[in-house]
């Protein structure tokens, strides 16, 4: 399917126009026939030979219901912009042409009604002259009248080729609905409508409104009820949930935990001179009050009164509601940084302008992030630049990178504690203000390594003379019976309290079966040689027979060898070497 906008000056013919090519009434209120013009939105649809199933999105043109207009131009490629042949070129054509400009709207085609009415030459001649100079320069124009169906044979050729130039919708791009109406259908429930740009909608799925989930209980387009619906598509969708109070026109349906929903973003600008401090942003069917904060030129940063999910490359418009200029507005960061310091908005515009087009610089310019919200913000990051790290789905800058390193080795010397060597990672990446502890290894070079959650320095591989000594002690204690632990008063004898006994259990000196029961590392070894000669399954005290030791060293150390998957206890509470 493709969904095209009309655009144009209130009665000019576009909803007549609409009614002759698709033979269906795009005006459904009472109130539209009554006053003769579109009030609301109205759909209609037709198949064009050579382009398949095409729905057009019929906008209001009375000055009034410009909002209105916005909602369905918004989230749509193109446009079939419509002037009359027997009126001169008027405000609201001029408006509407203005907000398509600024909207990004490249490709449409200009119908001059009415020419049964009137020599269509000189108003097409004006529309032309104005189209000209704007982003749909050089569209395709035809003459046509609605009444009497001359030209409409041209039209749809064009409107057949308009659609043939449209890019082709990504169907696994996630989802996001800009509603444009919401309503009530007896024994149904809630329905909402809106453009589907891209990506696919099933019957099943679960998208989000805010922080609500909501689940899509039917589905269609056309006016058919489908199972599925890919991109770009007019959709109908039957809401099953618990419904937010403020579901409403501008409302953004979209796949959870994709999106990133922001109040305040930095954007560029296209228009004459800044806007106004508080003016109304309009994007898909939401408009929203806010406030405008200039960093150059050209750039802004956009406060919203409501949060919006954005993402690089949308295309939006301002709108001051008291002149009704408008200025384009293009999406550069969804989700800036705070500005605190003297200058910073200066100094934010030339980073705005390093980062349009080039996705790795908005790494560069938070110095970490995470690549799935990177992804929320649109940002899709290809090879990395050289000197990028990346850890469990962070993403570090070179630049940040660099700086890190200088401040690690920093940290870790002025930890360091002879009794205590290496610094928990944990620490390092508090000390750093890293947001995770799995930076830390990848920012770890020469002379410092990372070893059991911990980083060290070179000489951090020496033992203080003092625990070497009461090292040598140990081993002389155990040389003729490894199992034979030294008492707590003999470990304090030695000179080996509780920190002196963990910096060699973290060095790897020696193994702590308890508080105060420790072994040197290779009677592990040994235990397993001496229980392999003990008949299967052995009970504890068959260990403590075979070790040669007490209850007091035989119990923790079987429970160690259990936990390191040594050997197997029963439910009888005896043990069975593990087969290797």
């Amino acid at each position: 399917m493709h969904v095209i906008a009309t655009a144009g000056h209130v009665d000019h013919g576009k909803s007549t126009l609409v009614r002759a090519l698709t033979g269906s009434d795009p005006d459904r209120l009472e109130e539209e026939h009554r006053r003769g013009l579109s009030i609301e939105l109205g759909y209609c649809w037709t198949s064009l030979k050579g382009a398949g199933e095409v729905a057009f999105v019929d906008v209001p043109g009375h000055e009034r219901f410009v909002s209105t207009m916005l909602a369905g131009v918004g989230p749509l490629p193109a446009v079939l912009f419509v002037v009359a042949a027997d009126d001169p070129w008027m405000p609201q054509a001029a408006e509407h042409l203005a907000a398509l400009d600024a909207l990004g709207v490249r490709r449409g085609v200009l119908a001059v009604t009415r020419s049964d009415l009137e020599d269509p030459g000189p108003a097409l001649r004006r529309a032309r002259e104005q189209v000209d100079r704007t982003g749909l320069a050089g569209m395709p124009a035809v003459t046509v009248s609605g009444r009497t169906g001359a030209g409409l044979a041209e039209l749809r050729t064009a409107l057949t080729d308009l659609v043939a130039t449209l890019p082709t919708p990504d169907p696994t791009a996630d989802v996001r609905i800009w509603v444009d109406r919401v309503f009530s259908v007896r024994g149904a429930g809630t329905v909402v409508t809106g453009t589907l740009p891209a990506g696919t909608v099933r019957v099943g799925d679960t998208l989000a409104v805010g922080d609500t989930s909501l689940r899509v209980r039917g589905l269609e387009t056309l006016g058919r009820p489908v199972s599925e619906v890919r991109g770009v598509a007019r959709v109908a969708l039957n809401l099953a949930g618990r419904l937010p109070v403020d579901l409403r026109r501008g409302t953004a349906l979209m796949s959870t935990e994709r999106w990133h929903r922001s109040t305040t973003v930095d954007v560029r600008l296209r228009g004459s001179g800044l806007p106004p401090a508080q003016p109304v942003l309009h994007i898909g069917a939401a408009a929203v009050a806010v406030h405008v904060r200039p960093l150059a030129e050209d750039l802004a940063r956009l406060t919203l009164d409501q949060a919006l999910p954005l993402r690089v490359g949308d295309r939006a418009l301002l709108r001051d509601p008291g002149s009704r200029n408008l200025w384009g507005v293009g999406v550069i960061d969804p989700d800036p940084a705070p500005l605190r310091r003297r200058g910073a908005a200066a100094a934010r515009a030339k980073e705005l302008d390093a980062m349009e087009g080039s996705p790795a610089m908005h790494v560069v310019a938070r110095g970490w992030v995470r690549r799935s919200h990177l992804a929320r913000l649109g940002v899709q990051i290809g090879p990395l630049a050289a000197g990028t790290i990346e850890a469990d789905d962070w993403l570090v800058s070179a630049e940040r990178t660099a700086t890190l390193r200088k401040r690690l080795a920093e940290v870790v010397t002025r930890r360091h504690d002879p009794l205590d060597p290496g610094v928990p990672l944990a620490a390092v990446a508090h000390d750093l203000g890293l947001p995770s502890r799995a930076l830390v290894p990848s920012l770890v070079r020469q002379p410092f390594r990372v070893e059991a959650g911990r980083v060290f320095r070179r000489e951090d591989d020496g033992l203080p003379a003092a625990l070497a000594a009461a090292l040598t002690g140990l081993r002389a204690d155990l040389r003729a019976d490894p199992f034979a632990a030294p008492t707590a008063d003999r470990l304090r004898e030695l000179g080996l309290d509780h920190r002196g006994i963990a910096a060699l259990a973290r060095a790897g000196r020696l193994i702590r079966l308890a508080e105060t029961v420790v072994l040197l590392p290779d009677a592990l070894d040994e235990a397993m040689i001496r229980l392999r000669t003990l008949e299967q399954p052995f009970t504890t005290s068959d260990a403590r027979r075979a070790l040669g030791s007490s209850r007091r060293v035989v119990i923790p150390l079987l429970e160690h060898l259990d936990a390191r998957g040594l050997t197997v206890r029963g439910a009888d509470d005896r043990r069975t070497v593990a087969q290797r």
